[in-house]
């Protein structure tokens, strides 16, 4: 069976740019799912509802079946902390995982630091670490209500211009930020992970700042995260190609 969203000959398909979240119960539900899924995206994501349930050892399982996984765990403490969070992040054999970009810069140069020493150390392969911004959940009258007077949108800008600087590989933000951050980086292969992907005709459920893949990739984002339109799909390989196509 061909793989969704095939590209011409030479170029990577469409489908490589989707992280599939695996926003489920639990262990037995994940791996039916990846079972399923698994060579038709380009990750999956394992985030607070996973990990909860099914711990680091369901992590550590996927990895050592050679699945790319997203730890979106999103550290958020004081520099020592996730640092050293961190390390165990990277023990895991994840390919990518995140912080919170408002930890600051002193919180994200220490994860760099110490994350590429126990790599360095320990013939780990590095993974890439990003920063959340602002989630796609949050608006602007979330971030004034907590005492923010920019934007959502420049406030992601702002933090995602902080995280490379401290030396993150990329950020976390909305669709509707990726050409502003693309723009804004010098570092062409900063790594732009879009969350609130949504067919042109679904509801956003409970993001706020969304757009659709065509438009994401268009707007210069590397990978989409993708749950529930893909996860509540009748025909989840059906809806992958109906992303990718729309």
């Amino acid at each position: 069976m061909s793989k969704p969203c095939e590209a011409p000959i030479g170029s990577a398909p469409a489908s490589d740019q989707i992280i599939l979240a695996l926003d489920v119960n639990g262990a037995n539900e994940a791996r039916s799912i990846v079972k399923e899924i698994a060579g038709r995206i380009g990750a999956f994501k394992i985030g607070l509802q996973l990990f909860t349930a099914a711990g680091p050892s369901f992590v550590r399982e996927m990895t050592s079946a050679g699945h790319k996984v997203f730890l979106d765990l999103k550290f958020h403490d004081i520099p020592n902390t996730v640092a050293s969070a961190a390390v165990e992040a990277a023990r895991m054999g994840v390919w990518m995982f995140n912080v919170h970009a408002m930890g600051g810069s002193n919180m994200m140069r220490r994860t760099v630091e110490e994350v590429n020493e126990a790599c360095a150390r320990e013939k780990l392969a590095r993974p890439l670490i990003i920063a959340v911004t602002v989630l796609t959940s949050v608006g602007d009258d979330d971030l004034a209500e907590v005492g923010f007077e920019t934007t959502a949108g420049d406030s992601a800008v702002r933090l995602a211009t902080i995280a490379a600087a401290s030396g993150l590989d990329g950020v976390v933000a909305s669709p509707l930020e990726a050409a502003a951050i693309r723009s804004t980086v010098a570092n062409k292969d900063f790594v732009i992970v879009t969350p609130g992907i949504r067919r042109a005709s679904a509801t956003k459920d409970d993001q706020r700042r969304v757009n659709t893949f065509r438009q994401a990739l268009a707007n210069g984002s590397t990978y989409t995260v993708i749950g529930r339109p893909i996860l509540s799909a009748a025909d989840r390989i059906a809806a992958i190609n109906d992303i990718c196509s729309e």
